[in-house]
């Protein structure tokens, strides 16, 4: 039980990883977060307003089992094999964070001043939750792909757009990082 309770090494969920993208390159399938939002629309109807949703959703039952595996998996991983320790993170890192007004920075998951209630609620909250959630999902779509799609399937093929975006997601993260995550928090 303590082996599954620790963070996994490299070596170990790497080739879990090589070996899934294996059985689905075999099954002519591709893996990836982003379309099965695309199926969940075309289920819910939004076929009938747009010729991007028409499509046989039905094919794309087996991607949903991924999503529905995802949730099930993060909420057993975080209540039933969670240590509850603290989250590895340098000293830098976390001097870094309680500048920008975190002040139990590696300490939870999700860190109470962007995920409290009271903080998601607010016009600040509310206007990071909108404006990042469009850009995601602008990015996305016009990416052709989400992070795990470009990443894993896309880079595992050898796929040079998959490259190029996933550069761009690298360069993203940065100037997230150093550049509008102080804007957003910095005082």
């Amino acid at each position: 039980m303590d082996y599954i309770l620790q963070p996994w090494p490299w070596y170990v969920s790497g080739p879990l990883i090589a070996l899934v993208m294996l059985i689905l390159v075999y099954f002519g399938k591709t893996f990836g977060m982003s379309s099965n939002l695309q199926t969940l629309c075309s289920i819910g109807g939004a076929g009938k307003f747009s010729d991007y949703f028409r499509l046989d959703w039905k094919a794309q039952r087996w991607n949903l089992t991924v999503v529905l595996g995802a949730i099930l998996g993060g909420f057993i991983a975080t209540q039933y094999l969670s240590d509850g320790s603290a989250i590895a993170l340098s000293a830098e890192t976390i001097s870094d964070l309680k500048e920008l007004g975190f002040n139990n920075a590696g300490e939870m998951l999700l860190p109470p001043e962007i995920y409290s209630w009271e903080n998601v609620l607010s016009l600040k909250g509310i206007a990071i939750l909108v404006i990042a959630g469009f850009l995601v999902g602008f990015g996305t779509r016009y990416a052709g792909g989400c992070t795990s799609g470009h990443a894993i399937t896309g880079l595992s093929n050898l796929q040079l757009p998959s490259l190029i975006a996933v550069i761009g997601f690298f360069v993203g993260g940065l100037i997230m990082t150093f550049f509008i995550l102080p804007l957003i928090f910095g005082s």
